[in-house]
């Protein structure tokens, strides 16, 4: 392998802003991301665990720099003291936290609707606006948005939740087209189930788990890992003419017909 070669697999050198960083995707992804080379700066709502995630992380890279920035996503005031605090570069942010109300429309209040949006499509909005500065001065540099396949078609998880995932991937599209010029690409996942901790909520039915598997054609839920390596990928120098695309992680349901 050339170093040409070599150095589009790796992210040596570059900084990485992750939400939701403390579990799940975002904790997996940071270990990705660390084990490729990159610097990072983990954000979450609860300061303990996200102190566990820089230990667990930096247990295993001890050569990386891995800060962490507790904030509440869903606050405008957060979110902007967020973008304050994180001085220095930003080659790649990851707009990874997301949060879901189940329940039928009729059952919902505005503010429970608002708050899914807050966290899941406004945030993201928000973070990428007061993050652009730092992404132009780092560029060639990228943002990878967790989106869902709830964005592309109609699931059980409820209308908030799919509303904001499909505003997320329209998003993407915006961006990547508005910030090609600033050498910022801008891309997106759209998981189907993944065995997160809010995931395994529904999954621990019995009876929801088997109508899950039924509609995957592989047969099974998606491992953490599985989503964080595919955000991954779009992270580095080796997706450098990937923009505006949403990947699905799902299995094959996305595609599933009959």
């Amino acid at each position: 392998m050339s170093p040409d070669q070599a150095s589009a697999w790796r992210l040596d050198g570059r900084r990485a802003v992750i939400t939701g960083g403390s579990s799940g995707i975002g904790l997996s992804l940071a270990h990705e991301l660390a084990g490729l080379g990159a610097d990072l700066v983990l954000v979450a709502r609860d300061p303990e665990r996200l102190e566990q995630a820089r230990l667990s992380v930096s247990g295993q890279f001890p050569e990386r720099q891995i800060d962490v920035r507790p904030a509440d996503l869903a606050r405008a005031e957060d979110r902007e003291r967020l973008a304050e605090a994180i001085d220095g570069p930003v080659h790649v942010l990851v707009n990874n936290a997301g949060i879901n109300i189940r329940k039928p429309v009729s059952e919902l209040s505005l503010e429970e609707y608002e708050r899914v949006q807050a966290v899941n499509l406004t945030a993201c909005f928000d973070l990428c606006r007061r993050l652009l500065p730092r992404l132009r001065e780092s560029a060639p540099a990228c943002v990878v948005n967790n989106a869902s396949v709830a964005g592309l078609t109609h699931l059980r998880t409820g209308a908030p939740y799919g509303v904001s995932k499909a505003g997320l991937i329209q998003l993407t599209r915006n961006l990547a087209v508005e910030w090609a010029a600033d050498d910022i690409r801008v891309n997106a996942v759209a998981p189907w189930y993944i065995a997160t901790p809010l995931a395994n909520q529904v999954l621990s039915d019995p009876a929801y788990r088997e109508s899950v598997l039924a509609r995957t054609p592989m047969k099974r839920v998606g491992r953490v890992e599985e989503c964080a390596r595919a955000m991954a990928f779009l992270c580095l120098p080796a997706a450098s003419y990937i923009t505006g695309h949403c990947l699905s992680v799902d299995g094959g349901f996305s595609v599933y017909g009959f």
